[in-house]
């Protein structure tokens, strides 16, 4: 027979055998010290499945693959960051705005002819408003501007709350208009508008309350803080706008007192009402039924206000 058919001697087959399994011994000894040291070990001890998955069969260490953070913990923190927001400037401030009129007035003319008191006399409860020559109604103009100066005011962290908003059929009178804003305790009031003088009247003008006591009615505490409001929003509406105070109505100065409008002469907070521009006016038409306009219009009122408010 050949060299190779010759078997190894039975004693050096067992001495590897022998080694093999001591070999097994220690992997097992080994293998049951480290289960026992995970079973005791604290949370800081670094005892975690994801260690012992870091290591294969042969000894080899794995990475041990990062969490990353799930769409629900991103957004708990987008909350989180933003209720730590700074408050606006307004915050804490309220402020009604009072539409003028109401688009469907016209329809319900028996309830806005009723008269109310308004301290000085009796006037009817509401009126239908102007228009432009083509029809573009002044409490739609009004309606428009009341939402954009609330999304502004707003922006800015102020309570802002509208005496109606296309919820009633009619109205509100003018006394129930002032005493939203007086329940409210507003920290200022503005009742928008728009005018219906003679073509070539031009302009924007704010009307302030006058001195009226009696009747139910005393302006004695609101009329200085009024026209520091009324002043406040004359300057920015015509630097926003562009537009020229009245030429026909204030002298020049843009400012009105009248002691004739029941919004005004019931209101125990600041308020002020401003005639945005003449409605019958081709010129001053041609601005109010711009949205473009009416958001410069919007803006220039939120930022009287806001100067009113922080002074």
């Amino acid at each position: 027979m050949s060299n190779d058919e010759v078997k190894p001697p039975a004693r050096r087959r067992t001495g590897r055998n022998i080694i093999a399994v001591v070999a097994a011994a220690v992997v097992v000894g080994a293998l049951g010290g480290w289960l026992i040291h995970q079973g005791t070990s604290g949370p800081d001890e670094g005892g975690t499945a994801e260690a012992a998955s870091a290591t294969d069969q042969r000894g080899t260490t794995l990475p041990v693959p990062t969490a990353s953070p799930s769409p629900a913990g991103e957004a708990a923190d987008d909350k989180a960051a933003d209720d730590k927001a700074p408050p606006g400037p307004l915050a804490g401030k309220v402020v009604v705005i009072d539409p003028g009129h109401n688009p469907t007035n016209y329809k319900h003319t028996k309830e806005i002819n009723a008269p109310v008191r308004i301290g000085t006399t009796s006037k009817e409860c509401d009126t239908t408003g102007t228009e432009t020559n083509n029809g573009y109604t002044e409490a739609t103009f009004t309606l428009d501007v009341s939402h954009r100066l609330r999304d502004l005011l707003e922006a800015k962290g102020a309570t802002v709350k509208l005496t109606y908003d296309n919820d009633r059929p009619f109205g509100p009178c003018v006394d129930e208009r002032a005493a939203i804003g007086n329940k409210a305790k507003a920290d200022a009031a503005l009742s928008i508008h728009a005018d219906g003088a003679a073509a070539g009247n031009r302009g924007f003008h704010v009307i302030l309350p006058g001195l009226v006591k009696g009747d139910g009615a005393d302006t004695s505490k609101i009329t200085t803080p009024s026209r520091a409001l009324g002043t406040r929003i004359a300057d920015d509406f015509a630097r926003s706008t562009g537009s020229s105070r009245s030429n026909y109505i204030g002298d020049g100065t843009g400012l009105d007192t009248r002691t004739d409008l029941g919004g005004l002469n019931l209101s125990t907070v600041p308020k002020v009402f401003i005639e945005c521009g003449n409605m019958r006016d081709a010129k001053d038409a041609a601005l109010v039924t711009s949205s473009g306009w009416r958001q410069k219009a919007a803006q220039g009122l939120a930022d009287g206000i806001s100067a009113f408010l922080l002074k």
